[in-house]
């Protein structure tokens, strides 16, 4: 009997690819950011075990996040540090950042420190706004991703203008699925054009509509070279891409280069181990086909309360009036209008 997948399923070209595990940061958004160190410290020593080479921890939405008010991770960056600088003796390890909080001076004390590799992550058209930022950083840190946040809210056509700032020492472009939106075929075409651009391209998948794995394969058999993972798929709301099942995949249709067998087992780890908060189904699916973060689900949640509307109505109108990415004031603009509709309605 022929192996599995060996027939039927197309060999993928898996020759420097990289499989990048950010369990420790996208998963932190599904416990509020609260991490156990000794769940942290095992993880982290068995993935070093592993073939995979890139392990990206920290506060979910980036370093220093604390400084926007929002809830800070109980692990603060410099104990990561000295966690990552313990357990990660083969693995590179980093953090994502934003430049509206992430200050370059602690990206520097943590270079210092040993992290090797930042994400700094912005919508496209905030590219040019931040280009003296992202250069510092490039002098700071060794390697240096620009993850273009939201990313189908941008046309595919629209980003080599957008991106004609970026130095070309950069060490990736990453297309972003922040929505869980995206078809493979979107997957390919933003990976294409990326990879006109820039020698790496990467990928980051949220699962909204159970696409996160697919379009992952996708975007490898478009040519890029990195792409995330998180061990059970635990991450932001609806999640991200399997790494397990990324590494599974990869065996099937190529060689098992991952070790999947360890993955699987480390998944089924953090599902016993992580008391993970319940995901909203109904918000998950609608902010996927309509194209709503998931970080404004409470904000719509309080609205369709007080203004006695569904959350599928206020995200499409919200949808409709925002310029590019649906925002907070758009949100409000949303419900304010749906509102008056209703009262002059009532009054006929």
């Amino acid at each position: 009997m022929p192996e599995l997948g060996s027939v039927l399923t197309p060999k993928l070209t898996t020759a420097g690819v990289e499989l990048l595990d950010t369990t420790l940061r996208d998963g932190s958004y599904a416990v509020d950011f609260q991490l156990d160190e000794k769940f942290v410290i095992e993880l982290l020593g068995r993935l070093d075990l592993t073939p995979i080479r890139k392990v990206e921890l920290g506060h979910g939405l980036g370093l220093e996040a604390e400084r926007t008010g929002i809830t800070p991770c109980n692990i603060d960056v410099h104990r990561w540090c000295e966690i990552a600088g313990a357990e990660l003796t083969h693995t590179d390890w980093g953090m994502f950042a934003q430049p509206g909080f992430s200050r370059l001076s602690t990206l520097a004390e943590l270079c210092s420190a040993g992290m090797s590799f930042v994400r700094i992550g912005m919508e496209a058209e905030q590219v040019a706004d931040n280009l003296g930022y992202i250069g510092r950083a490039m002098e700071l840190c060794d390697q240096v991703y620009l993850n273009l946040m939201k990313t189908s809210v941008t046309p595919a056509a629209d980003l080599p203008g957008l991106l004609s700032g970026v130095p070309s020492g950069i060490a990736g472009l990453y297309i972003v699925d922040s929505y869980g939106s995206m078809l493979p075929g979107d997957v390919r075409e933003y990976v294409t054009v990326a990879g006109e651009l820039f020698d790496v391209v990467g990928f980051h998948g949220h699962d909204n509509l159970g696409m996160a794995t697919a379009n992952s394969v996708a975007a490898i058999e478009a040519g890029a070279t990195i792409v995330d993972g998180t061990l059970n798929g635990i991450g932001r709301g609806a999640g991200n891409a399997q790494l397990e099942s990324l590494a599974g995949i990869l065996q099937v249709t190529g060689e098992d280069r991952f070790d999947y067998k360890e993955l699987a087992r480390l998944a089924e780890l953090c599902r016993t181990t992580l008391r993970v908060i319940p995901d909203d189904r109904n918000m998950q699916v609608l902010g996927g086909v309509i194209g709503v973060h998931s970080g404004f689900f409470p904000l719509i949640e309080q609205l369709c309360v007080e203004c006695e509307v569904d959350a599928a109505s206020l995200m499409e109108k919200a949808a409709d009036l925002a310029r590019t990415s649906v925002g907070k004031n758009d949100i409000h603009a949303a419900a304010e209008r749906i509102s008056r509709r209703d009262a002059a309605g009532a009054s006929l």
